[in-house]
């Protein structure tokens, strides 16, 4: 039963990817809500595609929100469609710890660009994932790239000082500030400011903008390596009016050229794909820690821990000992 079950599985995803790779639009849509899905379904369609990923440029596009993400994404893939690349979009917006939805809105922000035939735009909630990206968005970003997209665009949902992870999804990973409000500020401390290859001062006709670009380009040169490298740069740009945006395209080539050249990317990409396997790995090993047995001993510690018995440590310590023990005991038994 299982066999067959295996086997009906592998038919239908080697079906789905043979559509896809032929440019159907739906067998790409249908495959992202496969991933979405998750199971075992999805792990065979992408397996299946893995091979033929590697080949889009990914670029992402994060900052607080408000900063104008979407906007700028817009008009982003305008400039690109003006060179004839096709562009993929995976717009991630953050869904309610209270409803559980999400307003997936990015195709009304970039309306513009909606209906060419060479974009495709995915809206996708985060579904709980802290780190402004859905779990599913590196699933989606392959899928497009498996389609032959010349560029997958992956927007994040507006960070906060945890959400650093779209620098494992990108090859170039865009920082978009705004003048007013101390945003700037606040990414200065926060740390979000290690993560970018390029920073874009949005809404930069405002008031402010010129002090705002003084500080990230003092900030920047004080963080430049001795020894070279790639130099950070902040590009001021009005989205709204598509200002700025060539120069922000021509900054994302030659961040590219730089990766290439220089025996980078291979590096980076390897990294990335490290840490993504890291974070499946202890993904699928969650349930399992967290069966109803070890549930149950931390539910019934918490009383030690308010009552000044137990540190969260040793429980934390007891939690992962009687875990080891239940992985070794069937290999005990054999």
């Amino acid at each position: 039963m299982n066999t067959a079950a295996s086997s009906l599985r592998d038919a239908s995803a080697a079906v789905l990817a043979g559509r896809l790779l032929g440019g159907d639009r739906g067998a790409l849509a249908h495959a992202i809500t496969r991933a979405e899905h998750g199971g075992e379904c999805a792990i065979a369609l992408l397996e299946r595609l893995h091979a033929h990923t590697g080949r889009a440029w990914r670029i992402g596009v994060t900052g607080p929100p408000g900063a104008g993400k979407s906007t700028l994404t817009g008009a982003l893939v305008r400039e690109l469609r003006a060179a004839s690349a096709t562009v993929g979009v995976i717009a991630v917006d953050p869904t309610s710890p209270f409803t559980h939805g999400a307003i997936l809105g990015d195709r009304v922000r970039m309306s513009g660009v909606s209906n060419d035939s060479g974009v495709y735009i995915r809206s996708m909630a985060t579904r709980g994932a802290v780190g402004g990206l859905s779990r599913a968005a590196g699933d989606a970003a392959d899928l497009v790239d498996a389609a032959g997209f010349d560029y997958v665009v992956v927007e994040t949902a507006g960070v906060g000082q945890t959400e650093l992870d779209i620098a494992d999804a990108a090859d170039t990973t865009l920082l978009v500030l705004v003048p007013e409000g101390g945003d700037f500020v606040q990414a200065l401390k926060a740390g979000i400011m290690e993560i970018a290859d390029l920073y874009v001062l949005n809404k930069s006709d405002r008031p402010g903008a010129h002090e705002a670009l003084l500080a990230v380009r003092s900030m920047l040169i004080a963080g430049h390596p001795a020894g070279g490298g790639w130099r950070r740069e902040i590009h001021p740009a009005v989205a709204t009016e598509s200002r700025g945006v060539a120069e922000v395209a021509a900054a994302i080539a030659s961040h590219r050229r730089f990766l290439t050249e220089s025996g980078e990317l291979a590096r980076r990409r390897g990294a990335h794909l490290a840490r993504r396997v890291r974070r499946l790995v202890e993904g699928m090993l969650e349930p399992q820690l967290w069966d109803e047995v070890r549930t149950r001993e931390l539910n019934s510690g918490v009383d030690d821990l308010l009552h000044g018995r137990l540190s969260p440590h040793r429980l934390a310590e007891r939690i992962v000992a009687s875990f080891r023990a239940g992985v070794a005991a069937p290999a005990t038994r054999r």
